[in-house]
């Protein structure tokens, strides 16, 4: 079967854009191979609208799909008239388009059941770095210090780091795909300052819990983690119910031309 021409950023090894392939593999029924921007019919996880408003110069038929993308921060809006927009991330990222999207869902959500046969939850509190913060000594440090804490690299196969985030019982992570993961297999989470790996670093994560609801706080920094791990840690994760309705939204919009019943019609 002709694999699906999907975009996702990889000149680093990061899980967060390997979902992508994952995901859209298991959604589509259909192999899945990496194409340049100017070249795919399908652009998915990640704050990529900066990229597709670059990659698509020129209408082309059928029109490349964006289904769960996001944006980092405001994008020039000519390109919308040169794709099918199926689904937006979240509400910030449609208020950046100024777009009057009701539904939204980041394809992450859908990493557990991608996956399927998760392992068995473990009293381990996971620490999920942004690709930026690897080798962060303060993270070695506390690693060492607390035999409970288990810092999962972000540069990891996407498989076994959701296997790894699904046996924690509790996940703070700097990555925004840490929290989508965590989220996707029922762990209870919070986010690490994000400050330092880019403009406008903690947009996406407003983005991402605005689309389930979730109430987000004040990020935690390194320093904060042991205090943090030494009280009752929550053991619910927050904005559920939107959750499922985010996954809701992804099944019920992925385009019925780029599955695999289609396209062997």
């Amino acid at each position: 079967m002709t694999p699906i021409r999907l975009f996702w950023y990889r000149h680093e090894a990061n899980f967060g854009d390997a979902l992508s392939a994952l995901v859209v593999r298991h959604i589509s029924g259909r192999p899945v191979a990496w194409a340049s921007k100017g070249d795919a019919e399908l652009f998915a996880c990640g704050s990529l609208m900066r990229m597709v408003a670059a990659g698509v110069e020129a209408p082309r038929e059928p029109r490349p799909v964006v289904w769960g993308t996001g944006c980092m921060g405001p994008v020039e809006r000519g390109f919308l008239d040169r794709v099918d927009v199926a689904l937006l991330r979240g509400p910030v990222t449609a208020a950046l388009l100024e777009r009057a999207d009701t539904r939204f869902g980041d394809p992450g959500l859908l990493a557990a059941e991608a996956v399927g046969g998760l392992p068995a939850r473990q009293d381990r509190v996971g620490v999920v770095p942004h690709l930026t913060k690897r080798g962060d000594p303060a993270l070695a440090a506390l690693a060492a210090a607390e035999p409970r804490v288990e810092v999962i690299d972000p540069a990891g196969e996407p498989v076994e780091v959701v296997r790894r985030i699904a046996r924690c019982a509790y996940v703070l992570s700097s990555s925004l795909h840490g929290l989508v993961v965590a989220d996707a297999c029922g762990v209870p989470s919070d986010w690490l300052e994000p400050w330092g790996q880019h403009a406008h670093a903690a947009l996406k994560f407003h983005d991402y819990a605005a689309s389930v609801g979730r109430a987000l706080g004040a990020p935690l920094s390194v320093a904060d983690i042991p205090a943090r791990i030494n009280r009752p840690l929550p053991h619910a994760i927050r904005g559920g119910a939107g959750i499922t309705e985010a996954q809701h939204a992804l099944r019920e919009t992925f385009p019925a031309r780029l599955r695999a019943a289609q396209a062997a019609a």
